[in-house]
């Protein structure tokens, strides 16, 4: 009997699993461990398996079309004075028609390199907050840097600024029950993202919001991959981690904001349009950023749509951060067409990561791109969690977003795509002195690593699709 009930629920699984007519990998990759893991494997997909953009069960607002915002909407065709090549418009265009991704002109645009220079900023902005400040990253750890991030809140609520924070739940997961009260009973509105439930019908466990950005004023926005932990300035046993974001003053952070707001309402169901927080943008350089997210809730792979055009766009170069490699056949093929085409491709990857099941699945892709003619660097110097990409000293692209299936469709991401020289050659030159801590793989390299190392390497891949 619990045989025949154990076939019924597999036969079932993989049924609702077919028709949902996804990508054939990432459902052989299901099936593959529901075959494998009785029981287990089952539960696990009810859990974290189910194809939520196509069953439309997130559902989320825009803000900014329920506000009047303080300029006219711009179109791609008229930024032809600051994007003046045909591919670069086309990208422009694709973000603005599959994630509504406003053009925002004239921003002030500084990188950040590190996790003293990122967090000494954002504190700098939030010190001197007159009015709000919207904050919301993946992980706030319960430590120094965490601490010192909730005096300050507390400080600025009890002095009248309006603070709203948004904290993953599980990211965010070891929060003390009284660092969350001393913040609310200080004014704070603090709310989580997605607190657990086990429902197996229509859990969301697997959905996090990975976004890391910060709002103060409607004046200053912070983007980029950071979180607010102690090991971007001490360390932890994978050394330093290494990390990059971007703060911005202009027409952009209106894009950040509206951001924010879409998540709050879809955390708290307050509908927030005031004006107020929309104040008229300061000119600032010829530039042009859009401000694209992504997620369940969204009709299209957004980003990874966005990168994956930027990548064969390329005329030059096209150099990658990223923590995690595991891209979908969409990416790997934008990034092994662009290569044979003669671009001048390099990726950064960390030594080790955090995940060793990551590193070996990372490791596995390696081959096909390097044989593509792809220049692969291991990063050294630390844990190297960076997700920045700049093309052809002009398109950059910072963000939450790794290179994998998790960033591309289950995850809630947020990227800046900048399209400006003076960012890309900041970028670019980062880049370069990253190198001085790499070690190149060749090809002979990968090829002569160990059978064990092969083995284990394919067996991670298998599950790329669901990691």
């Amino acid at each position: 009997m619990l045989i025949a009930l154990y076939f019924y629920m597999i036969i079932s699984s993989i049924s609702v699993l077919l028709l949902e007519n996804r990508n054939p990998t990432r459902s052989l990759s299901w099936i593959l461990v529901m075959v494998l893991l009785p029981g287990i494997g089952i539960f696990l997909y009810l859990m974290i398996g189910q194809n939520y953009r196509k069953q439309k069960v997130f559902s989320k607002i825009s803000v900014k079309h329920l506000t009047k915002l303080p300029y006219e909407e711009i179109k791609p065709e008229a930024c032809s004075t600051i994007i003046s090549e045909t591919h670069h418009l086309n990208l422009v265009k694709l973000l603005y028609n599959n994630n509504d991704a406003t053009l925002h002109l004239c921003n002030k645009i500084d990188v950040l390199s590190d996790g003293e220079s990122t967090f000494t900023s954002m504190f700098d902005a939030i010190e001197k907050a007159e009015k709000h400040i919207h904050i919301q990253f993946f992980i706030f750890e319960n430590d120094r840097i965490s601490n010192y991030l909730r005096e300050l809140l507390i400080k600025k609520a009890k002095s009248g600024v309006r603070v709203r924070m948004i904290y993953d739940y599980l990211g965010s997961f070891d929060l003390s029950k009284s660092y969350l009260k001393s913040l609310k009973e200080a004014g704070v509105y603090v709310v989580p993202f997605l607190p657990l439930r086990l429902r197996l019908r229509r859990s969301k466990i697997n959905f996090r919001n990975h976004r890391k950005i910060l709002i103060v004023d409607g004046k200053y926005g912070f983007i980029g991959g950071l979180n607010f932990a102690d090991r971007y300035i001490f360390g932890n046993k994978y050394g330093k981690w290494r990390d990059t974001f971007v703060r911005i003053e202009g027409a952009a952070v209106h894009g950040l904001q509206s951001l924010f707001l879409s998540d709050w309402y879809f955390v708290e169901r307050k509908l927030i349009t005031d004006i107020k927080y929309y104040p008229k943008p300061t000119k600032f350089e010829d530039n042009l950023v859009q401000i694209v997210s992504s997620g369940p809730d969204t009709n299209w792979e957004n980003i990874m749509q966005g990168i994956a055009l930027a990548i064969m766009s390329a005329h030059r170069y096209v150099h990658i951060h990223t923590p995690y490699f595991a891209p979908n056949e969409i990416m790997l093929n934008a990034i092994i067409i662009a290569s044979l085409s003669g671009i001048d491709i390099k990726l950064m990857v960390p030594t080790r990561s955090d995940s060793r099941l990551s590193d070996a699945c990372s490791f596995s892709y390696f081959g096909e791109i390097l044989e593509a003619g792809v220049q692969v660097f291991q990063y050294s110097a630390g844990f190297l969690h960076s997700k920045a990409i700049v093309i052809d000293d002009f398109i950059s692209i910072v963000g939450s977003a790794n290179l994998d299936e998790r960033s591309f469709n289950q995850n809630f991401e947020a990227n800046a795509f900048i399209y400006d020289t003076k960012t890309a050659l900041e970028l670019k030159q980062l880049f370069n002195a990253d190198m001085e801590n790499c070690k190149e793989i060749t090809l002979s390299d990968w090829k002569n690593r160990k059978k064990s190392q092969m083995l284990k390497e394919s067996f991670a891949r298998l599950f790329s699709p669901i990691i």
